[in-house]
């Protein structure tokens, strides 16, 4: 599968048709998902004739759009009009169907990408390992032993196996990416709010962002522009000239190397070097800006499902249904201190942002942990992968600022990623870092050997 840039030209110049792109993708899914498990539901037929009717469009001379013919997925908690809204459960499939495609899914349609399928997630989206009781785990496409992250592990497998180019899912409190750095792919988490939520299944109100997943910052870049309509101007426009552009950049220490296993460390120097940076840059109050997350996660998620909890609990998966259980038990109190630590633990973070442009930091403390691996070691102790694979991307979306993931180039290891992150509403800052780290050739999207 070539990058989306690359099939819209194609599509657009007539070297191809969006039947032949859409026929070939269809083919790879059945051949490879099953190996994967990224796909939970592929939307074969629709996908065909979503096809044909852009390229009869085109023959009788419509104009283009810039994604003409790219096949994408969404994460199983968006929209999609005739179809049940999952959100990665079985509970919901006697819910009704949806009216009308979630507003990202409807840009993307159309600026003339198919949608070919619907993308595995942990239930709900309260994991980072896309191990589904109900759906089976997707498997890490470098190691097929693997996780893939979560939790919206489908649709990074799915892009890093070359299934499609583009893919859309959603982060909470890493969910974009801890999958995009353990699958070796471009993840962006927008600043919270940039992206329209309606249509997309909520976990968490107060931290719930829309995000996505793509093989290179350009083809991020392009499909970002397609869905945010607050900002001025073409963000994908003269990318190089702005990765050009000299940045201050800062590298976090403390709370963010704290137990990261030596690649990990390694990959981020390769980025720090590669854009000068400065080691050592402290963000005070991280630790506590996570286990605020934590509180907040487990209390908001635990009220929204608390009807269906009480009545069904045997239909929710048993690592989900325990954590809702457990926040159902979180006292008003505990909710409350969390909100009220988010304007301290931001103005600390913006006081940082004062001197630098651009912060970097691993996505994960590790490599991709085993499917079925419960605790890896950090600093010597043994501690959860399910509770820990976020630690270092919970105190940045806690207050929601901007941040593109960039898989550092390991060919033949598997993947390892770095967050790139901005101050809030400055995706641009972020863009350009990750591009220049791209340009250099230290950030990277390596097709996995298993699937070359």
């Amino acid at each position: 599968m070539t990058d989306a840039l690359a099939i819209a030209a194609d599509v657009r110049a007539g070297r191809r048709t969006a039947e032949a792109v859409t026929a070939r993708t269809l083919d790879a899914i059945a051949r490879l998902n099953p190996h994967l498990n990224a796909f939970t539901q592929v939307l074969a037929d629709q996908a065909l004739s979503d096809a044909r009717r852009l390229d009869a469009a085109l023959v009788a001379g419509a104009a283009a759009g810039p994604l003409a013919g790219v096949p994408f997925g969404v994460k199983s908690l968006f929209d999609v009009a005739g179809l049940v809204t999952l959100a990665g459960s079985v509970i919901r499939r006697d819910a009704a169907p949806a009216t009308a495609d979630a507003p990202l899914v409807g840009r993307l349609r159309e600026a003339g990408a198919i949608l070919v399928g619907l993308l595995n997630m942990d239930e709900f989206a309260y994991g980072f390992v896309t191990e589904n009781a109900h759906y089976g785990p997707t498997h890490n496409p470098h190691d097929l032993t693997c996780i893939a992250g979560g939790s919206s592990g489908g649709s990074a497998a799915a892009v890093a196996a070359g299934l499609i180019p583009l893919s859309l899912g959603s982060d909470t409190n890493g969910s974009v990416r801890v999958p995009a750095g353990l699958c070796g792919v471009f993840g962006l988490k927008p600043t919270l709010g940039r992206l329209d939520r309606q249509g997309v299944f909520p976990f968490v109100d107060s931290l719930d962002h829309a995000g996505l997943f793509a093989r290179s910052v350009t083809d991020l870049a392009v499909a970002y522009d397609l869905m945010v309509d607050d900002r001025p101007g073409s963000l994908a426009a003269d990318l190089d000239a702005k990765a050009a552009r000299v940045l201050r950049v800062g590298v976090l220490g403390g709370w963010f190397v704290l137990g990261a296993f030596p690649e990990v460390l390694e990959s981020l120097e390769r980025a720090a070097k590669a854009l000068d940076a400065t080691p050592g840059v402290e963000l005070a109050g991280a630790a506590a800006a996570r286990s605020a997350a934590f509180c907040l996660t487990a209390y908001e998620s635990a009220r929204l499902h608390d009807r269906d909890i009480a009545s069904r609990p045997g239909d929710y998966d048993p690592a989900v249904r325990d954590r809702l259980l457990a926040g159902a038990r979180l006292p008003d109190d505990v909710a409350r201190a969390a909100r009220a630590f988010r304007p301290v633990f931001r103005d600390a973070v913006r006081r940082v942002f004062e001197r630098f442009d651009v912060l970097l930091a691993p996505a994960t403390p590790c490599p991709a942990p085993g499917i079925g691996q419960a605790t890896m070691r950090l600093d010597g102790e043994p501690v959860s992968v399910r509770r820990n694979l976020g630690a270092y991307t919970q105190p940045i979306s806690f207050i929601g600022l901007p941040v593109v993931t960039v898989p550092i180039g390991r060919p033949g290891f598997m993947p390892v990623g770095v967050q790139v992150i901005a101050p809030a509403w400055r995706e641009d800052l972020a863009f350009a870092a990750a591009r220049r780290l791209e340009v250099l050739g230290v950030a990277a999207a390596h097709r996995p050997a298993v699937f070359a």
